[in-house]
């Protein structure tokens, strides 16, 4: 997306082609140079306080997961996510950047006389389109002054499943007998920003049952579910996930989900849970499923008790989705063939596929993706994995054992999707995974 004045992206039944028109905030004009796929301006009627909430109505509206407004010494640059890609989004005068911080710090319920120290908060906004967004605000001060990032959180925790998040009918089947288990854990593991957080959620989502007491520890919460009790961790009143699991055992729970194992104090507390008959969903930060064990190693677990509570390890990644409507095939001539056969499954080479890419077009905004897919490993402790663990094998060797047993790695997930025409070849070749 190009920068350009502050507009809106109306839903295609609502578009109205117009002319721009000038948009001015406190007297302050703000360009309105406008990409090409822009179909009608939106005035902000002199007020910052509107603004803000075109702001984040447009930022929704473009599917953004976070808003950055950084200042710089004449203006204000805000960029916006989308599908995992930072872009350009507009930029506003630099006149108005002490109001618009001092809006979101006001929404947020921050400290306005607050500008030399980070400030955490969030806030919950109502958009005209009678939809809901959690706000979660982020504002440290730099060079320029102070900048904020707004992560969007709508209301979609009821929309997530399986399929949904890609998940192969294989990997459905594992996930569903580990979720039979009565007691266990449950963990998802992957870098920032691969989608662990969204597959505990629905996990959740499908142990919401009215017989079932599910309780969660999380920082922060993302997304509200009915019936799970739901608890914010505050390190200030010394509610860390450590304390919050060891009060959660008097709560009654039969499953509980602790948002992040980020000591040995935690991942002592989760497997101990689980081992004396409770369900534990968590996530890791490791690159792949097998490593997963050799992280709760390092942490003080010991090998025998990894093997008797865990369940299952999911590893995931993100990748853009090819844009359903200007979705083109790609065959790959022989030096490209060539050049990928080190990296993708004899199995799948060997039929010589048709992979696709996206061409461009408005619904994309010319970026040939629209959406993400998820790619995923799903590693279950049984028989010879848990064995292995025991014997404190290294990661490598349970990888092996697993995909022996049926675990498919991510990149032959990611390879299999790229052939199915959901996500690219050179999407899936830029992930590091491990």
């Amino acid at each position: 997306m190009k920068m350009g004045g502050l507009h809106a992206f109306i839903p295609t039944s609502r578009r109205v082609r117009e002319e721009p028109a000038a948009l001015s905030v406190d007297g302050v004009g703000i360009s309105t140079e406008a990409p090409t796929n822009v179909d009608l301006f939106i005035q902000a009627d002199r007020s910052v306080i509107r603004l803000v909430e075109l702001l984040i109505e447009c930022a929704h509206a473009a599917r953004a997961s976070d808003v950055h407004l950084d200042p710089s010494s004449d203006l204000l640059c805000i960029r916006w996510r989308v599908d995992g890609a930072l872009a350009d989004a507009y930029t506003l005068p630099r006149t108005l950047h002490a109001e618009v911080i001092s809006r979101i710090k006001i929404l947020s319920g921050l400290r306005i006389d607050e500008h030399y120290g980070a400030q955490d908060g969030r806030f919950r906004l109502q958009l005209a389109t009678n939809v809901s967004v959690d706000v979660r605000v982020s504002i440290a001060p730099t060079y320029y002054g102070e900048n904020a990032v707004l992560r969007l959180l709508s209301d979609g925790a009821s929309e997530f499943s399986l399929d949904s998040l890609g998940f192969t009918g294989h990997d459905q089947d594992v996930i569903l007998q580990a979720l039979a288990h009565p007691y266990g854990m449950i963990l998802a593991t992957g870098p920032t920003g691969s989608g662990k957080t969204t597959t505990m959620y629905t996990l959740v989502q499908m142990l919401n049952q009215p017989d079932i007491s599910i309780i969660t520890l999380e920082d922060p919460i993302e997304y509200s579910i009915p019936r799970v009790r739901q608890i914010q961790i505050n390190p200030k009143s010394g509610l860390t996930f450590g304390s919050g699991l060891r009060s959660m055992l008097r709560q009654d729970p039969d499953v509980i989900m602790v948002g992040e194992i980020r000591d040995e104090e935690t991942a002592g507390l989760a497997v101990n849970t689980a081992l004396t008959g409770h369900r534990v969903l968590s996530t890791l930060h490791t690159n792949d499923a097998p490593t997963t064990v050799t992280r709760l190693l390092d942490m003080g677990v010991e090998p025998y008790l990894i093997a008797s509570t865990m369940s299952l390890a999911i590893g995931s990644r993100l990748v853009r989705r090819i844009c359903a409507v200007c979705k083109t095939p790609k065959a790959l001539d022989d030096h490209e063939m060539l050049s990928i056969s080190t990296h993708v499954p004899p199995e799948i080479l060997g039929s010589r596929p048709q992979f696709f890419l996206g061409a461009g077009c408005n619904t994309c905004d010319h970026t040939g993706f629209r959406g993400r897919a998820g790619l995923h490993e799903v590693m279950a402790v049984t028989g010879a994995v848990r064995d292995a663990i025991v014997m404190r094998l290294p990661a490598g060797e349970i990888r092996r054992i697993a995909i022996e047993n049926g675990m498919v790695p991510l990149l032959a997930d990611g390879f299999r999707k790229a052939a199915q025409g959901i996500t690219s070849i050179a999407e899936v070749l830029k992930l590091r995974y491990e």
